[in-house]
């Protein structure tokens, strides 16, 4: 969410920063939330008005009274009765103002950093050569993801497609192993070494936690859903109805019921992100607390309603995924030096799994709603000959704060401000499986374990086909 005082008090420089960001019309969306701003503290300043005649008129009518003065009294109390009439209506013609400002600016993207290279889409993300990890594997013949695990006897998407449809997957044996030994990696050398706060979050939650961190309104169609029923199930509505002496009115009490326990839907979360950062929604944190970290692994949720076609096979794109997610909440300035600390966490994962890799300062048309500066790490595959997205670290500043009014008291001071946001993979476990299965593949169809995680698979060295 925006702070609409930038907007008020520079909208030339907001319209500049959307059409980067590649919002249709800039100038003319900033102008009409300009416009609805000006009219909303219009109103607020005939309200004010219109309170202030009311009260003073209140007092005029005792005294008149008290005067004997009854014509003053009864033109009096006409004009607080009209005064009434107009705060009432002003007061709902604030409401949906309010609305109407709060709805476009929740539309509207965070405005990128200075420094995020300009650009419609992937093709103009920027490489950060100092981070450059690594050489491409030399493997001949490389073969993907899928066909090793399909091969190994280890991999069933088949299976899986007939149970939950495209996009899910069966992991078996050491496969599944393997995914339980990179979770378990990747989380304690994030709250082992850089000092993260292992959390174990809801994996449903509400519409406003969504909001918080801008899934909603505009990314709704990539949640799933579960059905109401679910949490008020038809059949017991019908035999509460059955069994009342007063069907009619049973009726209408069960249906307030339903729509007041389902007026806020619950949704599988799409990455812990919204769970970790809505940890501090509504709160007023010390800024003694600040840097907090969070991290956690968890299963996500993506109905990936925008990639029709893409990834169709193989894990690189699922449904149902899961990922050590990375979550920090600093003070406005300590948020930059966090995402650059956040980025290393992440990448030193790689490293010690030993794969090539590399960092991407992600253009502005290709980073993500909240975002106002992301680094993309890339880890090489060599079964596709290129480098696929394996985390994304983003510097949220205070736009998710302000739709969750998480805030800090700075330390000596009575007023607060918002917090920074921050998230990052750390990483996404799927895809870190992809990455070591055409990275460790051996011309036999085994797949070496990469030496970081062998006190984890139990004596496991290599993953072969069973006898």
């Amino acid at each position: 969410m925006h702070d609409i005082r930038i907007v008020r008090d520079d909208p030339e420089s907001f319209a500049k920063g959307l059409a980067r960001r590649g919002v249709a019309n800039p100038a003319d969306v900033t102008a009409n939330i300009v416009t609805l701003d000006k009219d909303l503290r219009a109103l607020l300043t005939r309200l004010q008005e219109a309170q202030a005649r009311r009260n003073e008129a209140s007092k005029l009518i005792g005294r008149a009274k008290a005067q004997k003065n009854e014509a003053d009294a009864q033109a009096l109390m006409a004009e607080v009765a009209g005064l009434k009439d107009e705060i009432q209506a002003g007061e709902e013609r604030e409401r949906t103002l309010q609305a109407m400002l709060r709805d476009r600016l929740a539309e509207l993207p965070n405005l990128p950093a200075a420094d995020v290279p300009d650009g419609a889409d992937e093709n103009a993300n920027v490489e950060v050569t100092s981070r450059h990890w690594g050489r491409p594997s030399g493997i001949n013949s490389a073969k993907e993801h899928f066909e090793i695990g399909e091969a190994l006897g280890m991999m069933d998407f088949e299976r899986a497609a007939r149970i939950s449809g495209s996009r899910f997957v069966f992991l078996k044996s050491q496969l599944a192993r393997l995914e339980r030994a990179l979770g378990n990696f990747m989380l304690d050398v994030q709250t082992g070494e850089f000092g993260y706060t292992e959390v174990s979050p809801p994996l449903m939650v509400r519409e406003d936690a969504f909001f918080g961190t801008g899934q909603m309104p505009k990314f709704e169609a990539d949640l799933f859903w579960p059905l109401p029923g679910e949490f008020f199930p038809q059949k017991r509505f019908l035999e509460d109805l059955m069994q009342s002496p007063d069907p009619l009115g049973a009726g209408v009490a069960l249906a307030e019921r339903f729509r007041e326990q389902n007026k806020q839907r619950y949704g599988l979360i799409p990455t812990a992100e919204v769970s970790l950062t809505n940890y501090v929604r509504e709160e007023i944190l010390d800024e003694a607390q600040l840097p907090m970290r969070m991290t956690a692994w968890t299963p996500c949720f993506r109905a990936e309603a925008g990639a029709a076609g893409r990834d169709t096979r193989g894990m690189i794109r699922m449904h149902q995924f899961s990922k050590v997610e990375l979550v920090s909440i600093t003070t406005p300035e300590q948020s930059e030096a966090e995402h650059e600390r956040m980025t290393d966490c992440a990448q030193e994962i790689l490293k010690r799994l030993d794969m090539n890799h590399r960092v991407v300062t992600l253009c502005t048309g290709d980073m993500g709603f909240t975002a106002r500066k992301t680094y993309d790490i890339e880890v090489w595959l060599p079964g596709q000959n290129r480098y696929r997205e394996i985390s994304s670290c983003s510097n949220c500043g205070d736009f998710q704060a302000r739709r969750m009014n998480a805030r800090y008291r700075p330390q000596g001071e009575k007023s607060t401000r918002f917090v920074h946001t921050l998230n990052g993979s750390g990483l996404a476990v799927g895809r870190t499986l992809v990455a070591i299965l055409e990275n460790y593949q051996e011309a036999d169809g085994s797949v070496r374990v990469p030496d970081a995680l062998l006190p984890y698979m139990g004596g496991v060295k290599k993953i072969e086909k069973a006898g």
